[in-house]
């Protein structure tokens, strides 16, 4: 347990300069905007102008460090203390690109502080909440997690604190906290702002996208929007339930242009011409069909889940959404089946799997299909040897290894590393058609 500058007791991660350096860096970084913000929601004994729950994650981490940059005092509340650790020391802990600089700027300034204690709660009249929808093992989405932010919070929360919700939510879930949170009598005005960045490229994203702002009434919208506006003046106001359909649609869009791809490179395959040819044809010169992306892994922790959760949400299950999770989540199986067409049994074989994030130049394996893959080629009979250069798994090896043992390589993840490798006379499976081996 320690005492942190504002003499608050709990197990607090706390790094602040003197309080005379602290006010010099206010009083020179504030913008009139950030001050009427301060000054219209901060209770004199806050502290804190905004706590991000679920702070040291992928989705709020780069959040806390931008609304830091923009001169806010933050609090990044998450109950993972080793993660608080690394952070503490400057260490990110995955990748976001400028994320390491801007976190070794903002240390020393004591505008970030960190806590596994909900007692943060109640020194602000802000809290972004980044905690998503999961889905169950009927592919349902699951409230639970909300029910347990509220008992988490409630208790904490000042009178008048504004909630938003950063991360996708199943449609109704503000309403549903809203709700929650008036029948424990605790006095809050509930937002959703979701999260519309790439994992990888927050802290550019943040700022050059525009964010929406759904709420039900005014006054929730505008304190809303003038948190927001430190990061970026275009603001789009909507409802609740309209921004969180228009964050589902996003992400399942996303996910259906991989499957139509996916789809038409079985097609071709299985007619037995090189896919790469037809892509060629479509795309060359020919500006409607720009966005038809290249066949590959279309995997991560939101698509196929918020897939699902509007085919929970819709009365005919989303067909065409149900369609695109058949498609992306069958094609390692796909490519198992043709590899066995292609090499006959498997059973002895030594392969090797280049890639095991769930996209490229990311460390993140959450939903990665590269473990799907790793899974069926094992029930194929063969040897799988795996590689990756960001992701921390012991079962992994060196890239060395993999090329000096593999009989074949099959390519999982186009990170740029593997452009580079010297991958001998190795037969490739490249789906993706981003190194230029065998399609299959």
């Amino acid at each position: 347990m320690t005492v942190d500058a504002t003499g608050l007791i709990g197990p607090c991660y706390s790094w602040r300069t003197s309080p005379s350096i602290v006010e010099v860096v206010y009083e020179g970084g504030m913008t009139a905007e950030t001050a009427a913000m301060r000054a219209a929601v901060e209770a004199p004994e806050a502290g804190l102008d905004v706590v991000v729950l679920g702070g040291g994650g992928h989705v709020g981490l780069p959040l806390s460090l931008a609304l830091a940059k923009a001169g806010l005092r933050v609090g990044i509340l998450d109950i993972a203390e080793a993660t608080l650790a690394r952070i503490g020391r400057g260490e990110m802990p995955f990748i976001e690109s400028g994320a390491d600089e801007l976190l070794a700027e903002l240390l020393p300034t004591g505008r970030l502080q960190l806590s596994a204690s909900s007692e943060m709660l109640s020194r602000t009249r802000q809290v972004v909440v980044v905690v998503g929808t999961p889905i169950d093992e009927f592919l349902n989405p699951s409230m639970t997690v909300f029910e347990r932010t509220v008992e988490q919070m409630f208790q904490y929360v000042q009178p008048g604190t504004l909630v938003v919700l950063r991360s996708t939510v199943y449609p109704g879930t503000s309403e549903f906290m809203a709700g929650a949170f008036a029948a424990r009598s605790c006095d809050v005005q509930v937002a959703f702002c979701p999260e519309r960045i790439a994992e990888g490229h927050a802290i550019e994203e943040l700022s050059s996208l525009p964010q929406i702002v759904g709420s039900d009434d005014d006054e929730t919208g505008d304190r809303a929007e003038r948190l927001f506006r430190q990061l970026t003046q275009n603001i789009i106001r909507v409802s609740t339930k309209e921004a969180e359909l228009a964050k589902l649609f996003t992400n399942a869009w996303r996910y259906m242009k991989f499957a139509v791809a996916n789809q038409f490179f079985e097609i071709a395959h299985s007619a037995g011409v090189d896919y790469s040819h037809v892509l060629h044809a479509i795309r060359t010169d020919y500006p409607r069909a720009r966005d038809l992306p290249s066949p590959g892994l279309a995997a991560g922790p939101c698509l196929l889940k918020d897939t699902m959760q509007l085919a929970a949400f819709t009365a005919d299950h989303f067909p065409l959404g149900q369609s695109a999770m058949q498609v992306n989540e069958g094609l390692p199986a796909y490519m198992v089946g043709a590899m066995e067409r292609r090499y006959g049994s498997l059973r002895g074989r030594t392969i090797g799997l280049l890639g095991m994030a769930f996209k490229s130049e990311s460390d993140d394996i959450r939903s990665s299909l590269s473990y799907k893959l790793r899974k069926l080629f094992f029930w194929a009979g063969a040897r799988v040897l795996c590689t990756d250069p960001y992701v921390a798994d012991p079962r992994l090896v060196p890239l060395d290894q993999v090329i000096a043992e593999a009989e074949i390589l099959v390519l999982g993840v186009p990170h740029r590393v593997y452009r580079d490798a010297n991958l001998g006379d190795r037969e490739l499976i490249d789906i993706w058609g981003a190194l230029g081996g065998i399609r299959l």
